[in-house]
C-alpha cells in the first residue's frame, strides 16, 4: 500500500526545512481528500500537511526525551475544517441545554461586507482591509468615502489598483491589488518570496545546548510568550500549548480585539494584561522575556522594536531565545515593512483571481475559510518545536520567519482539484461531534467546539484548564 506522504511534494517540501530525511513510512498516516469546501484549492491536504509535519517536530523532541518515536495521523476532512471558525466550528449550550451554532456578530458582517475585492479604475482589482476600527478609519480617510458597501465600491472606482494599494500602506493600513498568480511571481516581493523557504529558520547566535525540561509532553516546561492577536499569530501558540506548553498570553486592555478570534484561539492558553508603554509593566514584561523560551511576535513589523521588544533587545535579555515572527508579507522585500491579512495575501498572490475564475463568478472571489491564518499559525509552530530541537542539540538562539503570503504560495504549489461545487462547507453533525471537546463553565458559557485533530500515539495533543478570558491570568511563568 503506498504510503500518502510519498505522494506530497507539500510534507516533502516542509521535511527538507526539518534537515533530517523523511519520517519512517510507518509514523505518518495523512488520509482523506479534499474537497470540504467550495474551492479548487487542497485547502485540507494542505493543512493535514502543515499539521503532519508539526507532528514530526514533537516527534524530534519525544524522541530527544525518551529516544522513541510516536505514530502520527491527520484526517484530511478534520484538517480542512480546522480552517473554520465561531459558528461553524464553536457551539454554546442554550437555557434548554442544547448546543447552538453562535452567530458572527455585527462587526464581523460589517467587515466582510467591506473587505472584498473591489473594481478599480484602470480595470484591475482591489481589496481594502477594514478589520478593526482603526484601521477601517485609515481606510476610509484615503478613500474619502463613508462606511458602507456602496461609497467603498465607488471610492475604489475612482483609483487605479497600484496607486490606491501604495496610499492604503501609506496611511499604516492594509489592502492588496488582485494579481494573477504568475502576476504575483513576477512581481518583486513575490519573486522574493519565492526564493525563500515557507518556513526561515535563521541561527542568531551560538550557545550551549539547553537541555528540555522534565514532563510528559513533547514540549512540557517550554514558556511561550504569545504577543499576538486575530488568527494566524494565536493559532501558532494554540499549536504549542497542545503539545504541553505554557503558553501566556500578553496583551493591554485598550488593544483591539475581535471577541470570537480571542475565544476560539486562547483554548489551553493563560492571558495578561501588559502594557509596553507603562514603564512598570514593560519591567514585568521583561522579567517574563528573560524565563521565556519562545516568543511569538504578531505585529506590524518593528513594531515592537519601537517600544524596546526588537529581536536584539529580546536576545539581550534572554540568550538562546527562540523568536518566531508572524506577518503577512514575510522577511524582506519590497512590501516587507507592510501589514495585512488574511484576505489581502489572497488577493496580492492570485488566490483571489484563482477562486474567481474556478467558481465562474466573473471577478475575483475570496475563499469560504481563512485558511492562509491557519495554515500560517501550523508552520509557525512547526518552526518553533524545530528551532528548540536544534537548541537542545546544538545550542543557540534562532528566529522562525512565517508569513501569510508564504502559506498562500505554499497552498497554490499544491494544484488545484475539480469537483468542489456542491462541497458542503463544514462537518456533518457526526463528524463534528467525533472531534469536538467541551468545555464548562467558561466566561462565554458552556462551549462545544472543534478540538485538536492532530492524532500522536502517546501524547495526544489537548488543551488544559478552562477557556480564559483576557488579563485573567497573572503576569508570571508555572512552576517547571
Amino acid at each position: 500500500m503506498t504510503n500518502r506522504i510519498d505522494q506530497d511534494d507539500g510534507f516533502r517540501e516542509l521535511m527538507a526545512i526539518r534537515g533530517r530525511g523523511m519520517p519512517s513510512r510507518d509514523e505518518v498516516d495523512i488520509h482523506g481528500a479534499d474537497p470540504l469546501f467550495t474551492s479548487p484549492f487542497r485547502i485540507g491536504e494542505t493543512a493535514a500537511m502543515a499539521l503532519a509535519a508539526r507532528g514530526v517536530a514533537a516527534n524530534d523532541l519525544w524522541e530527544i526525551r525518551t529516544g522513541s518515536r510516536q505514530r502520527i495521523s491527520v484526517d484530511v476532512r478534520a484538517a480542512a475544517a480546522t480552517s473554520l471558525y465561531g459558528g461553524d466550528m464553536t457551539q454554546c449550550k442554550d437555557a434548554n441545554g442544547i448546543y447552538q451554532g453562535i452567530p458572527y456578530s455585527d462587526a464581523m458582517r460589517h467587515m466582510v461586507s467591506l473587505t472584498q475585492p473591489w473594481r478599480t479604475r484602470d480595470g484591475g482589482w482591489l481589496l481594502p482591509h477594514t478589520n478593526l476600527p482603526h484601521l477601517e478609519k485609515r481606510v476610509l480617510g484615503v478613500l474619502q468615502c463613508a462606511s458602507s458597501v456602496d461609497d467603498v465600491r465607488a471610492a475604489v472606482a475612482g483609483w487605479d489598483a497600484d496607486a490606491l494599494e501604495d496610499a492604503i500602506a501609506d496611511a499604516q493600513a492594509c489592502a492588496g491589488k488582485v494579481r494573477t498568480p504568475e502576476a504575483w511571481l513576477a512581481h518583486p516581493h513575490g519573486a522574493y518570496l519565492a526564493s525563500r523557504p515557507v518556513v526561515e529558520i535563521t541561527k542568531l547566535a551560538d550557545g550551549e545546548p539547553e537541555p528540555l525540561p522534565a514532563g510528559d509532553y513533547p514540549l512540557s516546561g517550554i514558556r511561550v510568550l504569545d504577543h499576538t492577536r486575530i488568527l494566524a499569530g494565536p493559532t501558532a501558540g494554540l499549536g504549542m500549548a497542545e503539545h504541553g506548553a505554557d503558553v501566556l498570553m500578553v496583551t493591554a486592555p485598550h488593544l483591539p480585539q475581535v471577541a470570537s478570534f480571542v475565544r476560539d484561539t486562547s483554548h489551553g492558553k493563560r492571558s495578561c494584561f501588559l502594557d509596553m508603554d507603562q514603564a512598570d509593566q514593560a519591567a514585568t514584561l521583561r522579567r517574563l522575556v528573560k524565563e521565556a523560551d519562545v516568543v511569538i511576535d504578531g505585529y506590524r513589523p518593528n513594531r515592537l522594536s519601537a517600544h524596546g521588544f526588537g529581536v536584539e533587545d529580546l536576545l539581550a535579555l534572554r540568550p538562546g531565545l527562540i523568536h518566531v515572527s508572524v506577518n503577512c508579507f514575510g522577511s524582506g522585500g519590497p512590501f516587507g515593512d507592510r501589514a495585512g491579512w488574511d484576505q489581502v495575501a489572497q488577493a496580492v498572490t492570485g488566490i483571489c483571481h484563482t477562486q474567481g475564475l474556478a467558481l465562474g463568478a466573473g471577478q475575483p472571489q475570496l475563499t469560504p475559510v481563512f485558511m492562509c491564518d491557519f495554515l500560517t499559525g501550523f508552520l509557525a509552530s512547526y518552526g518553533a518545536m524545530l528551532a528548540l530541537a536544534r537548541r537542545a542539540r546544538e545550542g543557540g538562539s534562532y528566529r522562525v520567519q512565517v508569513s501569510l503570503c508564504q502559506a498562500a504560495m505554499f497552498l497554490q504549489r499544491q494544484g488545484l482539484i475539480e469537483g468542489f461545487a456542491d462541497a458542503p462547507n463544514r462537518l456533518t453533525p457526526a463528524e463534528f461531534d467525533a472531534l469536538a471537546v467541551y468545555d464548562d463553565d467558561t466566561a462565554y458559557g458552556d462551549l462545544k467546539t472543534l478540538g485538536p485533530v492532530l492524532r500522536m500515539s502517546q501524547t495526544p495533543c489537548l488543551w488544559r484548564g478552562t477557556t480564559p478570558t483576557l488579563g485573567s491570568a497573572q503576569a508570571v511563568w508555572l512552576a517547571r
